[in-house]
């Protein structure tokens, strides 16, 4: 499935920190990851003050996820991601540490990377949505 994922950044955009303006998929099922939380196996937040462990947390769930529908990082089509704070510089190491992972791969399709006041567990940090093209 991959070769029918085609990404583009049309020349009249601005440049990106990696991904791409438009994610184009031609055909075939897709999968749509419920937002991975930094919860482990028994459901419990972990790092509740170290976004490190969050995101590492986060690419470990999504990865399994992944693996579930039999898709890898390169399917992923579009994602979402929502970090807990309104500074800049968190954001921008919350987007290196997830490019840098065994995750990274997802980040080059089309993503958004939004600052909110408040997800869903008490002290949660990072939160990941994904959408995968899924491989025939």
């Amino acid at each position: 499935m991959t070769e029918k994922i085609t990404r583009i950044n049309p020349e009249q955009l601005h440049e990106t920190p990696g991904y791409h303006h438009i994610t184009v998929v031609e055909s075939g099922r897709t999968a749509y990851l419920a937002g991975q939380c930094p919860l482990d196996r028994n459901g419990d937040l972990v790092g509740s003050r170290s976004l490190k462990t969050q995101v590492d947390q986060v690419v470990a769930n999504a990865l399994t996820a992944l693996a579930a529908v039999s898709a890898q990082p390169q399917h992923v089509v579009r994602s979402l991601i929502y970090v807990r704070s309104d500074e800049r510089e968190v954001l921008a190491a919350a987007w290196r540490q997830l490019t840098d992972s065994a995750l990274g791969p997802a980040f080059t399709t089309a993503s958004t990377l939004l600052g909110v006041a408040q997800l869903g567990f008490p002290g949660q940090l990072v939160e990941v949505d994904l959408t995968a093209a899924l491989p025939d």
